[in-house]
């Protein structure tokens, strides 16, 4: 079977800016992927990726855009109001439509189909509420990349689900929060799983529906990703699979801590490659074992 390599990028907000250092780490190992596959935030960043490129060039370029979400206010701090409008029938639709402008003037014009990509595969995970099950958008040639990103982002309260064809579409993390099934799905025969997830303030806390609501998504979060790890080994799949946290907890809704993600998502990678198992089977780190001859940058851009 050809080899496919897929990067697998979770959902986790604001905390996407960590991937972007991650990736550019990744990609000055050496490794470049077959296939992208993205949940919510991680759907964003592989969309961005895969239609400029899979190079230090579209990473400098993606950084940019990630600073400039800090003066966006792309997913506004008053959620607990949004969440009441919600339930009394009257969601607000202005956090949806600023976060389709942004899209769209960052490239992702409403035209662009999946078969406009060049050079890799890319696949965002969607959650179909009608149907109980996920939406892979990126089967079809013709699906709109635009369309995508929009259902794998729809978080509510800031954006309610969005409705197309029958189907009630979710953000992705309600069924797959780091996506290494759809990657198995795809194809994939090695993996590299870049993981945002991060519940560190809510098990600290013991009383009130907030931490007892945080406990539960985290639950059920884990279980998902036990599930899925547990079927790529099952298959025989590698997959390497690298927790991404800062070293306090960032709300998903709080994008003013770029910069330092972007360089701790490289540091990271950096010591996940220098801390691999020497006995680990050849075939979960080969893709470790091409640096670039001359990468033209020592360090995460910003």
């Amino acid at each position: 079977m050809k080899k496919q390599l897929a990067f697998v990028l979770g959902g986790g907000g604001a905390r996407g800016a960590l991937q972007v250092g991650a990736l550019q780490a990744l990609l000055e190992s050496g490794l470049v992927p077959d296939l992208l596959v993205g949940t919510s935030i991680g759907a964003v960043n592989a969309s961005f990726m895969a239609l400029n490129g899979f190079t230090l060039h579209s990473l400098e370029k993606l950084a940019g855009v990630w600073q400039e979400t800090a003066g966006a206010n792309l997913l506004p701090d008053n959620y607990l109001w949004l969440s009441v409008r919600a339930l009394f029938g009257r969601p607000s639709t202005y956090p949806a439509q600023r976060l389709r402008n942004f899209y769209i003037a960052h490239g992702l014009d409403p035209g662009l189909q999946f078969k406009d990509i060049r050079d890799m595969r890319l696949i965002l995970v969607a959650t179909d509420l009608n149907h109980g099950r996920p939406v892979l958008f990126g089967q079809s040639p013709e699906d709109s990349i635009l369309e995508g990103v929009l259902a794998s982002t729809a978080l509510p309260p800031w954006v309610s689900p969005l409705k197309k064809d029958g189907r009630l579409l979710l953000d992705g993390g309600t069924v797959s929060t780091l996506p290494i099934e759809p990657a198995l799905s795809a194809g994939a025969t090695e993996i590299v799983a870049l993981d945002l997830t991060d519940f560190r303030d809510v098990l600290v806390r013991e009383d009130g529906f907030g931490p007892f609501v945080g406990k539960l998504i985290y639950t059920v979060e884990q279980r998902q990703k036990d599930l899925e790890l547990a079927l790529a080994a099952a298959r025989g799949i590698p997959v390497t699979h690298i927790h991404l946290q800062a070293d306090d907890p960032v709300p998903l809704w709080n994008f003013q801590h770029t910069e330092t993600l972007i360089t701790r998502g490289y540091e990271l990678v950096l010591q996940a490659i220098q801390e691999r198992p020497r006995s680990a089977p050849r075939s979960r780190w080969w893709f470790f074992r091409r640096p670039r001859s001359n990468p033209s940058t020592t360090g995460p851009n910003r």
